[in-house]
């Protein structure tokens, strides 16, 4: 049933050339954008109706589907691992295709980066168009790495190693002082070089990408700096496992999918530097791990978006989660089955089997239809093509 599923998603992300809606995007209308200019709330506002509003209201605003620089990198990861699975060519063509459309659309900076193809306001910092965020590069310098492995072309290697570049020289840091004396401090990488916030599933991103790069051509500060982020979000782990998104008092809180994306990320850190036997380093990460599934899904498969309520009902919270519980599989001898259930539960109650692709969200009061491409079903997309490699 997943490959079935599978295929649909897959004509679907692919129907409009890979361009698609985003939750974000509501800054893309030109006269949403010149109507809250230099006004945060009012961007915010924009922002958050458009993204909850159950009637996609996009086309009433002029906001066209567009192709977003993370979605791409992710699909270029699936086309490539979709390769890996059944050695068809056509997949290789179209990663080869889209890793040639990020280097030509790199956002400049010390080395390849990459932001958002929209305007974005938080809470804490706004982002315009195109700035580089570390997310963003990282996710997609993991698939120019994923093409170097696969096809031994240097110039994939290059593009990766020049993103390490963005992530020594352009984000800001901020420091803690470790316990560790060879460390002497602790960093946590920005989110974009325009802001100096502490994200904890951006540091690591920053770092996992820092050690994978470290593997393949022996730079120690690559490995350096990665140790040094990875101590600031081990030493700032809850008592009981969990990670707040961030230091800001705004971010003080626990959700599933960043906190998924922080365990996959020392997973592979651990790989890649070896420590396995760090009897800290493991300890740490398994407690982080325990707390992620007893925490954010049931038993039947539903997702819960934050550690304290379920709603919304999040297809994000789904993808991570088959995707972190994969990588624990041989720490826990449930893991497998446990992502089979999220994806069950997610076909069962999310996906719309006429249309071929998944819907974003499910509230209290209604499901949230729009079809975004990025946001729930490339993820999903990436998500079960990794399942579909268990089946």
């Amino acid at each position: 049933m997943f490959k079935s599923v599978l295929h649909k998603l897959e004509c679907f992300v692919e129907k409009d050339d890979w361009r698609g809606w985003d939750p974000y995007d509501g800054l893309n209308s030109k006269f949403l954008n010149f109507f809250t200019f230099r006004r945060k709330w009012l961007r915010m506002a924009v922002i958050q109706s458009m993204k909850r509003s159950p009637v996609n209201l996009r086309p009433l605003f002029g906001i066209c589907k567009s192709r977003n620089p993370k979605a791409m990198g992710l699909l270029a990861w699936a086309y490539l691992m979709r390769y890996r699975q059944t050695e068809n060519l056509e997949y290789l063509m179209k990663a080869r295709n889209i890793l040639d459309w990020l280097i030509a659309n790199s956002a400049g900076y010390s080395g390849y980066a990459w932001g958002y193809n929209f305007d974005w306001q938080s809470l804490v910092f706004y982002l315009p168009r195109g700035i580089p965020t570390v997310v963003n590069t990282s996710f997609i310098a993991n698939a120019f790495l994923d093409a170097y492995e696969i096809l031994k072309e240097k110039s994939y290697l290059d593009v990766a190693r020049s993103s390490c570049d963005f992530i020594l020289k352009d984000l800001n840091r901020t420091y803690l002082q470790s316990d560790i004396s060879h460390l002497q401090s602790a960093i946590c990488f920005s989110y974009s070089p325009l802001d100096k916030t502490c994200a904890h599933n951006a540091n690591l991103l920053a770092a996992e990408l820092l050690a994978r790069v470290y593997t393949i051509i022996k730079e120690e500060e690559l490995k350096r700096c990665c140790n040094k982020a990875v101590e600031f979000t081990l030493m700032s782990q809850c008592s009981d496992g969990s990670w707040h998104y961030g230091l800001d008092a705004s971010q003080r809180f626990v959700d599933s999918f960043h906190t998924g994306f922080v365990l996959v990320s020392l997973f592979n850190i651990m790989k890649y530097l070896e420590y396995a036997d760090d009897s800290r380093f493991k300890l740490m990460l398994l407690k982080g791990y325990t707390y992620y599934r007893k925490t954010f899904f049931e038993d039947n498969g539903l997702p819960h978006y934050f550690h304290s309520k379920i709603y919304p009902i999040d297809l994000h919270c789904t993808a991570q989660g088959i995707i972190t519980f994969l990588k624990f599989r041989h720490y826990d001898t449930e893991a497998i089955t446990y992502a089979q259930k999220l994806a069950q539960w997610a076909i069962e109650n999310m996906w719309d089997d006429k249309k071929g692709y998944f819907y974003f969200q499910k509230t209290k009061h209604f499901i949230n239809k729009t079809p975004y491409l990025r946001w729930p079903n490339v993820w999903m997309y990436y998500a079960l093509s990794l399942l579909s490699a268990e089946s």
